[in-house]
C-alpha cells in the first residue's frame, strides 16, 4: 500500500509539457462507475456512479459522513492513501480509466488536482514561489523569462493578482486565511489542471473570503472542471452548475439520491430526501 504523502504534495497536478514549456490542458469530463469504497470492514459508499461534464462546477452536497470527501478523494487517487482503504469501481477522465493497473499514481495527478479545506500554502515561502512550488516539486522546468507571466496569470486566475502584485516576495504564511486559500487555488491553477477538486473550501473562511473565493470558482468553472464538496446549500446554488446528493440512511454506505442540474436539484427535485435536505429540513 502506497504511504500517506504530505497534502502539500498531493494538491499538486503536473502540466503537460513541451520540451521545457508548460502547456494549457483542455477541461477534461471526469466520471465514476459503480465506485464503492471501504475503510478496512465498514464500506463507506455503494456503487456511486456520477457524470462531471467538461468545462462545469460539479457540487457535492450531503449530511456529514455520507462519503463526500471520500468520494472526492477517490477522483484523484488519495483514498489509497490510507492503509486501511480499498476500493472499487471505475474513475475515467476522458474515457480513461484512472485506476487501470498499467498507470502510475502520478499520472492521474497530472491533470486532477485538489484545494483543500485548511488553506495550506507553505508559509515561509514567498507568494511567488507558492504558485511555482508545483512546477517545482514535480521536476518541471519553466524558461525563467516566463515564470512572471505565469504567477501572473495564476494568481489572476484566483483572483487575488491585484492584492498581491506589489508584495511577490513577501512570505505566503503572512497572508490572510482567504488570501492563502486563492494563493492555493493558484498554485494548483499553475500548472494547468484539466479538473480541480475541491473540499469544502471555504468553511474555514470569513463571509467575506468566502465571497471572493466563490467569484473565483465561478471565474475558473468555464476553464477547468470543478468538483467542489460544500455543506452551504446557498454556497451550492450559487457556484455549481449541476449537483449531486449523497445520504448515508440507519448505518448504510453513502449513495447518490439524485443528481442532476441545480437549478432543478432545488426548485422540482424529484425525491422527497433532496428537496428535505437543501430545504433544511435535516442535516
Amino acid at each position: 500500500m502506497t504511504t500517506l504523502v504530505d497534502e502539500q504534495a498531493a494538491t499538486v497536478a503536473v502540466p503537460t509539457t513541451t520540451g521545457t514549456e508548460t502547456r494549457p490542458s483542455a477541461t477534461s469530463a471526469l466520471s465514476a462507475e459503480n465506485v464503492s469504497a471501504w475503510f478496512g470492514r465498514r464500506k463507506v459508499l455503494d456503487r456511486v456512479s456520477l457524470e462531471m461534464p467538461a468545462g462545469q462546477v460539479t457540487a457535492l452536497i450531503g449530511p456529514s459522513g455520507c462519503g463526500k470527501s471520500t468520494f472526492l478523494r477517490i477522483l484523484n487517487r488519495m483514498h489509497e492513501l490510507v492503509p486501511s482503504a480499498s476500493l472499487a469501481g471505475e474513475v475515467r477522465l476522458d474515457g480513461e480509466d484512472i485506476y487501470d493497473p498499467h498507470r502510475q499514481v502520478i499520472e492521474a495527478r497530472k491533470a486532477i488536482g485538489m484545494v483543500f479545506q485548511k488553506p495550506n500554502p507553505f508559509p515561509a515561502m514567498s507568494i511567488r514561489d507558492n504558485v511555482l512550488a508545483g512546477l517545482s516539486l514535480t521536476g518541471t522546468k519553466v524558461q525563467r523569462s516566463t515564470r512572471g507571466q505565469l504567477v501572473e496569470e495564476s494568481l489572476s486566475r484566483a483572483g487575488l493578482w491585484n492584492e498581491v502584485k506589489d508584495r511577490l516576495d513577501q512570505p505566503g504564511g503572512a497572508l490572510s486565511g482567504g488570501q492563502q486559500q486563492r494563493l492555493c487555488i493558484a498554485r494548483s491553477l499553475a500548472v494547468r489542471p484539466q479538473v480541480l477538486l475541491m473540499d469544502e473550501p471555504c468553511s474555514a473562511l470569513d463571509p467575506t473570503s468566502t465571497r471572493v473565493v466563490e467569484e473565483t470558482i465561478k471565474e475558473i468553472g468555464h476553464q477547468v472542471t470543478v468538483v467542489i464538496v460544500t455543506h452551504n446549500m446557498q454556497q451550492a446554488r450559487r457556484v455549481s452548475d449541476r449537483c449531486a446528493f449523497f445520504l448515508a440512511e440507519h448505518g448504510q454506505p453513502g449513495v447518490i439520491i439524485e443528481h442532476g442540474e441545480t437549478e432543478a436539484m432545488f426548485e422540482a427535485p424529484h425525491d422527497q430526501r433532496t428537496s428535505d435536505y437543501v430545504h433544511g429540513h435535516f442535516g
